[in-house]
């Protein structure tokens, strides 16, 4: 139906067949409209033989889920009832980091992992977790420096949202965003949907121990702490899918990512469904830090919950290769969610081929 995109098409079949991708799906919106939404592989980890890969197949995206949490947020700053620059003891009155809630959004609060030690058992107990946070010192002055806040960020936006409307932030998604939009995907699985979830799995042994970085450094700090985050026997448990890590527990299909961004690309509104404000939506995508990131060891532009792109668009990649962006420029936006954990070229392949043809 669309033959102007049989590259990104041939592309994404190119990468199941070379198995360089082994379970995936790939969503593109042009110009408003969905004109790509592409399937392949296996949702289990033993190959070709397993269970292939559904449109309605979800999969952890990890950092994908940033900008999620961070909308969640957004959504009650629009409505009025938080002001991005109230310090965040204002609606979190335990909270001793003296940061702002735009502070908070924006990778710059200070507290890029969570000071106690905890096991992977903790993943489920947001209490703990989020008392953690409230109680610890900031490693430097809040707005000074950005480090991406790994495994923190949903924690950190998340109970800014329960503090504010009382809901988790899990249900707030499900009920205020994805649900009025029509959304596959979602925090805190229950039982039916993580039947839909396919296994994660290593494109590579060492591919944990290379992302965790050196023992003791700031990247291994806030990634391996609740442990457990990197191991697939955690990742492709009920624990992971059934608790909301909202910084990286994201489950959504591809499908469900390139709607919310081009939701969000038409100005916050979907299928004659308003969720956000214009207004909101240009503060959310403007650039609030430009500077070096510490944990990510290169310069980033850090808008209200996703990176800012040199060539205009704006979103979020994941560990392990999953993406969601929309680019203004070019008037598309683009969702890849895979299971196999890897590296970006994946998608900057599937990029390239699509800019190839606009």
């Amino acid at each position: 139906m669309h033959a102007r995109f049989d590259p990104v098409r041939d592309c994404f079949h190119d990468l199941l067949a070379s198995g360089r991708e082994t379970g995936a799906s790939l969503t593109i919106w042009y110009d408003g409209q969905p004109v790509l939404d592409l399937v392949g592989g296996s949702r289990s980890a033993d190959g070709p033989s397993g269970q292939p890969w559904r449109p309605d197949t979800l999969v952890n995206v990890y950092s994908v889920s940033k900008p999620v949490v961070a909308l969640c947020l957004l959504l009650l700053v629009d409505r009025g009832r938080v002001n991005l620059d109230s310090p965040v003891d204002r609606y979190w009155p335990e909270f001793r980091t003296p940061a702002t809630v735009r502070q908070a959004l924006s990778h710059t609060a200070g507290l890029p992992a969570f000071p106690v030690p905890r096991p992977a058992a903790a993943i489920a107990d947001w209490t703990l977790l989020a008392g953690d946070l409230a109680a610890a010192d900031p490693e430097w002055t809040p707005g000074s420096l950005a480090a991406e806040h790994a495994w923190t960020y949903g924690h950190l936006v998340g109970e800014l949202v329960r503090r504010v409307d009382g809901r988790s932030v899990g249900r707030f998604l499900a009920d205020e965003i994805a649900g009025p939009w029509r959304l596959d995907l979602g925090f805190g699985l229950a039982e039916a949907d993580q039947r839909r979830c396919a296994d994660l799995r290593y494109g590579d042994p060492q591919w944990p121990i290379r992302k965790l970085g050196d023992p003791g450094s700031l990247r291994a700090r806030a990634m391996g702490n609740p442990a457990g985050g990197l191991d697939l026997a955690v990742l492709n448990s009920p624990l992971w899918r059934g608790a909301e890590m909202p910084a990286v527990n994201l489950h959504a299909t591809a499908t469900g990512l390139g709607r919310l961004y081009a939701g969000l690309l038409a100005g916050g509104v979907l299928d004659g469904v308003r969720l956000f404000s214009p207004e909101l939506v240009a503060e959310a995508t403007r650039v609030q830090y430009d500077g070096p990131d510490v944990l990510l060891d290169r310069r980033v532009r850090w808008t209200l919950g996703m990176q800012w792109e040199p060539d205009g668009s704006w979103g979020m990649g994941g560990l392990g290769g999953s993406s969601a962006w929309a680019d203004p420029g070019r008037g598309y936006t683009l969702a890849y969610v895979t299971a196999q954990l890897a590296e970006h070229d994946r998608v900057d392949e599937l990029a390239e081929a699509l800019h190839s043809v606009l």
